[in-house]
């Protein structure tokens, strides 16, 4: 009997150039929306790990939340960076964060609204100044 890929090869959950296979809507519960709130994770919104979350309730989060954990424990990540490094869809990312979210493990800081920001037009003069010192 083989052993290591070879035995994986005769596997139905896996495949040799994809790795394990697991669908989405089995590692997100079927879910599509994250959390009963209905939160909308921008891409560029940045997921911090929250220090006062419980140890103990970590365990009982599925792998791909606990992987999501690392990956930002470290230093701050974005959904579109926590997708790419996970290697799942950006939809099955954000139904996790809104998981973690609500249970207190992770903060999201929201990409300031459009309508925040300043003007384009005093920005461009801005840089002119800067130029003409």
């Amino acid at each position: 009997m083989g052993t290591g890929a070879d035995a994986l090869r005769g596997s139905q959950w896996y495949d040799a150039d994809a790795g394990p296979l697991v669908r989405p809507y089995a590692v997100t519960g079927g879910r599509t929306e994250p959390g009963p709130s209905g939160v909308r994770f921008d891409l560029i919104a940045l997921v911090v790990v929250d220090g006062a979350s419980d140890p103990d309730a970590e365990t009982m989060l599925g792998p791909e939340h606990r992987a999501l954990l690392a990956l930002c424990q470290d230093e701050t990540q974005s959904v579109a960076e926590l997708a790419a490094d996970a290697d799942l869809p950006v939809g099955v990312v954000r139904v996790l964060l809104g998981d973690l979210l609500e249970g207190g493990h992770v903060s999201v800081c929201r990409p300031v609204p459009p309508a925040r920001l300043p003007d384009e037009r005093i920005l461009r003069e801005v840089i002119d100044g800067l130029r003409a010192l």
